[in-house]
């Protein structure tokens, strides 16, 4: 068995659903090898095209791993054109995660290692247990740490990248929060209370906003602070084009008079 990919549609109030992703390839720590990646990026390519999508809840099968990397046994048999193509299907994982038009919530529930890290880098929010465990080995398996490693600097700063790409050692979740490469740190049991707390968030807020919102951090990461400025002014003409924000307004201004009546 190469592993699959299982995903549940959770039906929310108002016709808004989240789905839970998960990585099953519980016997080699859920590692990545290229049937498992072949499959996930066509799979959670296709939920971008789901309206009623509002978030995607990202995790491991069982409370071992993650994602505990790609997988070595098929990459000890690679050559170089080979290899381009199998750290293209490791990049393609991280890259249609970015592309979802809702956010991503990786759920790290035990080793996040090498291309395990990467993708939780390419989620847009995380949480990690408290026994889980980061690390970037690849130096020390002949390879440079590639792709979506990329994303590092922006979330730990250049020191910690070096030092966690540079020496391949792991590090713990208490760290991994400390240096900013997590959000959240949570006993095991209590991974899902903070996902819920997460969606309880998300769900309340306005979906097309949100999905603005992620695009433009999206577009963000791209662009010199002059053009970042300038498509944040276009995201925010954007959002106009809807009733959104004059209903979201209203309510507002509703629920202030509200309570200044009660008071």
């Amino acid at each position: 068995m190469s592993g699959e990919v299982r995903i549940e549609i959770e039906a929310r109030v108002g016709g808004a659903c989240v789905a839970h992703v998960t990585l099953d390839n519980a016997g080699k720590l859920n590692t990545l090898n290229s049937a498992l990646m072949k499959e996930f990026a066509v799979r959670i390519g296709a939920l971008a095209k789901d309206e009623h999508l509002r978030a995607v809840v990202l995790t491991g099968a069982g409370d071992r791993a993650f994602i505990g990397g790609a997988d070595i046994d098929e990459m000890a048999g690679l050559d170089a054109g080979s290899a381009r193509a199998f750290i293209t299907r490791v990049h393609r994982c991280c890259e249609v995660l970015r592309d979802l038009p809702v956010p991503v919530i990786g759920r790290i529930n035990g080793y996040a290692l090498g291309a395990g890290m990467e993708v939780a880098a390419a989620c847009d929010l995380r949480v990690a247990a408290d026994s889980a465990v980061f690390g970037m080995p690849e130096v020390k398996l002949g390879i440079p740490s590639v792709v979506e490693a990329a994303l590092l600097p922006s979330l730990v700063g250049w020191g910690r990248t070096r030092q966690m790409l540079l020496l391949g050692e792991t590090f713990s979740a208490a760290e991994a929060e400390t240096w900013g490469l997590v959000e959240a740190v949570v006993p095991t049991e209590g991974l899902d209370a903070q996902v819920e707390a997460w969606l309880t968030s998300l769900l309340a807020a306005e979906p097309a906003a949100v999905r603005l919102q992620k695009a433009l951090i999206r577009r963000w990461e791209d662009l010199p602070m002059k053009d970042a400025i300038a498509a944040g002014i276009d995201a925010f003409e954007a959002a106009w084009t809807t009733d959104a924000p004059a209903r979201s307004m209203a309510e507002f201004q509703a629920n202030r008079a509200a309570r200044r009546t009660n008071r």
